[in-house]
């Protein structure tokens, strides 16, 4: 089983991407764990806070050392984590191989930063992974962390009912997923490829390469590597 610790200024953001479809499902069979916790139980003061303004001055607000510290090393009494995650727009872009590699952990710590972010001596003393999901700043970390939880979770073995769903999913092999199509056969005028119908599984598997290959080509060919 995976579990996943996220320290958020926001927890009710992350109510709704945990509670539904596959990430319910696998915390359901007890395949994964999501636990949720307020950065705001280890505030320095009665008034709740756990940030301040920048020294030297500057718009924003700067989420503190104490209260992080103090979160992360009580989280840590009893979790030996894998990976601490900064979600961060200066951290490494957030892709497939990555999702891979932290699907294969047991537990991993996810710290989302908000406001102006979160002071960088927090970031040089306990976090070990730094994570972007693109080029373009959010609101906080959250969003950012369950795109991240989502895209870990459903590689765990069991999670998805189809265990080569997974595999097959766009990235994978660094080419794009070929196209799809269901029933009817016919829609409108537009029909299904013959291929797709023949039933024979060996040239519909040589036409979804082929397809894959064609449409990474065509819209990612930074991914597209010449054998």
């Amino acid at each position: 089983m995976m579990t996943i610790d996220i320290i958020t200024v926001v927890p009710d953001l992350l109510e709704g991407p945990f509670s539904h479809s596959i990430m319910k499902r696998a915390q359901d069979k007890g395949l994964l764990t999501v636990r949720t916790h307020n950065l705001r139980k280890w505030a320095i003061n009665k008034h709740a806070q756990v940030d301040d303004y920048p020294f030297g001055g500057g718009a924003g607000m700067v989420l503190m050392c104490e209260p992080l510290a103090n979160a992360i090393e009580e989280l840590q009494i009893n979790t030996s984590y894998d990976a601490i995650i900064y979600m961060t727009p200066d951290g490494k872009t957030f892709d497939q191989p990555m999702a891979n590699q932290l699907s294969m952990l047991q537990n991993l710590l996810i710290i989302c930063g908000h406001y102006k972010g979160i002071d960088q001596r927090i970031r040089d003393q306990y976090i070990t992974m730094e994570i972007s999901i693109g080029d373009y700043v959010l609101s906080g970390g959250e969003l950012a962390a369950a795109v991240v939880v989502d895209a870990i979770g459903r590689l765990i073995p069991g999670v998805l009912s189809d265990e080569t769903s997974a595999l097959t999913d766009s990235f994978q092999d660094n080419l794009l997923a070929p196209p799809v199509y269901t029933r009817p056969a016919d829609f409108r005028g537009m029909k299904v490829p013959e291929i797709l119908l023949q039933g024979d599984p060996k040239k519909v598997e040589d036409w979804r390469f082929e397809q894959s290959v064609e449409r990474t080509k065509t819209r990612r060919p930074d991914l597209f590597k010449e054998d």
